[in-house]
């Protein structure tokens, strides 16, 4: 059974650091590519960083680029984001997702690129 778990999120105070981690099993977690993506209430899901298992090339969108750092370990088949200098509006439901590895780096954004889903946690960051 393929499962992505993701643990780290919490309430913190704008301009402190959090570390998600999104642990994997059931699936050759090497050869996938795991995304993280956020949704705010009101607002569609987005798609925050992400990052090859297999040669480790990461993407970010640029509202996290700077501050949060999309990271792999592969013999724990967990991928981290660190976010650091939080924001109000880095609140959301935080969500980590697998996939294929990608045909084009443009399409890391596209939940239809994914395969499987966690829970999600829920980051939220006070003024």
């Amino acid at each position: 059974e393929v499962q992505l778990v993701e643990s780290g999120g919490g309430l913190v105070q704008a301009g402190e650091s959090l570390r998600l981690s999104c642990v994997a099993s059931g699936f050759t977690f090497d050869d996938y590519t795991i995304g993280w993506f956020r949704q705010a209430p009101g607002k569609e899901r987005e798609g925050v960083s992400c990052i090859s298992s297999r040669d480790g090339t990461t993407y970010y969108t640029d509202s996290v680029r700077d501050r949060f750092t999309i990271s792999s370990d592969n013999a724990k088949n967990t991928v981290y984001l660190q976010m650091n200098s939080l924001k109000p509006e880095d609140t959301a439901v935080y969500y980590c997702a697998a996939g294929p590895p990608l045909g084009l780096a443009s399409i890391w954004t596209y939940e239809s690129e994914y395969d499987y889903w966690g829970q999600g946690t829920q980051v939220t960051v006070s003024s």
